[in-house]
Parts: C-alpha cells; structure tokens; sequence
C-alpha cells in the first residue's frame, strides 16, 4: 500500500473515531478548551473570508458551488443560506452526517444543498466554484498536487484552496509541538509552500486572483482564489 493510500485511510479513520467528536466541538459552539477555542476562531476567520469574497461578487444565487472536504457543513450551510446550490462532500461519514443533521435544523427542508462522502479524488462533475478549506494539510506535497489537479479539472470559474504555508515560523512550531498541540496529532500535519501551490493552480490555467492569511495562535492557514 503507498503512502498516498495509507495517509488517506488514517484521515478517513481518525475522522469517523476520535477525530469527529474532537471537531464537531471545536466546530460547534459547546465548551471547549483554549486551544479548541483559538483553532475554532480561526477556522472560522477562514470561513467568514471565503463567504465574504463570494457575497462581493454578487451572484451566489446563480452559481453552483462544491464543497470539497465540507466537514460538519460550515461553509456549505451559509452558502446555501446566501442563495447557492451547494454540492458538500467529506471522507468521513459521520462529518456528513452531522454536516446533514446541521443543514436540516437551520435549512429545513431545502434543495440548495446535498451533501454526500466521497474523498476528493472520487468527485466528479462539473462547477461553478470549487471550494476546498483545511484539508490539504492531511496530505504530502505530491497528493495535494493530485488533488488540486483533479478539483481543478471540476471547476468551471473559479478555484479556493486553503492551506497550512511553509515558513520557517510555522515550521519550527510545529516541530516543537505548537502547532497541532496535545493528544489530537492523531494525523499528519503537512504545510506547503505557496508557491507550490500557485504553480500548480497556473499549471492547470488558473491566476490567482484574491488572497488572504488567517492566523491566531494555533490556526495558520493561506486563502488563494484562483480564476480561469
């Protein structure tokens, strides 16, 4: 088995064990501990800055969007409030199912949004947008070129990737432990170079077009948009 596959299959399992009921706390708005809660506030600034971006543009009621790695439906929820068709998918079947749980208490019944588990590779399609926020971090450099070249080859317009950056900061934290801290470095941590990232995104036709940095104590992460 490669590493591709077994990284992959450790992601999948800690997130349908121990790793779903640590994040739907931390994703929640329940108690949790000061290191959930800084990781809560900047996933959060994370998502707050790609809703933001699409309500500038102005026609989310027209557009079709993929959630990639949607998670317990943070970004897909407010989308479809906001008037999208939301496609959301995740590994894990418990996130979806909790991502589905939270879109019927706050949407109802509604037909903006389906959510399914498929991991990025299986997904097929095509979009308007094609979102993908904290999951590249699960992944080496070689799969997440992977995987963007395949999200890429679902996206239609537009492209936004979020990702832990490689500076020699946020390097050495994470060698110390800072990073992800304590007992929930149940996967691996992997940080990319932007301009890795870039460069693949140019290679399959993208320019990047916004750009932004979430980053609080604990949470890192780099926010590109990339248009056709």
């Amino acid at each position: 088995m490669t590493k591709a596959v077994n990284d992959k299959v450790v992601v999948k399992d800690y997130f349908n064990a121990t790793g779903f009921d640590r994040w739907r706390r931390i994703y929640g708005d329940g108690e949790v501990n000061k290191v959930q809660r800084d990781i809560r506030v900047g996933h959060q600034k994370t998502i707050d800055t790609v809703i933001e971006w699409l309500e500038a543009d102005g026609n989310l009621s027209n557009i079709m969007i993929c959630d990639a790695g949607c998670g317990v439906g943070s970004l897909a929820i407010p989308l479809a409030q906001a008037g999208a068709k939301v496609y959301a998918s995740d590994i894990s079947e418990k996130m979806v199912t909790e991502a589905a749980k939270r879109a019927q208490e706050t949407l109802g019944y509604s037909n903006s949004i389906a959510f399914t588990v498929q991991d990025l590779e299986s997904l097929s399609g095509k979009y308007h947008t094609v979102i993908c926020l904290d999951v590249l971090i699960h992944y080496p450099v070689p799969d997440a070129a992977k995987m963007i070249t395949h999200l890429a080859s679902l996206a239609d317009s537009r492209l936004i990737l979020s990702f832990a950056p490689k500076t020699f900061f946020l390097s050495i934290l994470k060698k110390v432990g800072e990073f992800f801290p304590g007992p929930s470095k149940a996967t691996r941590a992997y940080q990319h170079k932007e301009a890795d990232i870039i460069k693949i995104l140019q290679d399959n036709g993208f320019t990047i077009k916004r750009t932004s940095m979430t980053s609080t104590r604990f949470y890192f992460s780099r926010i590109l948009e990339a248009v056709r």
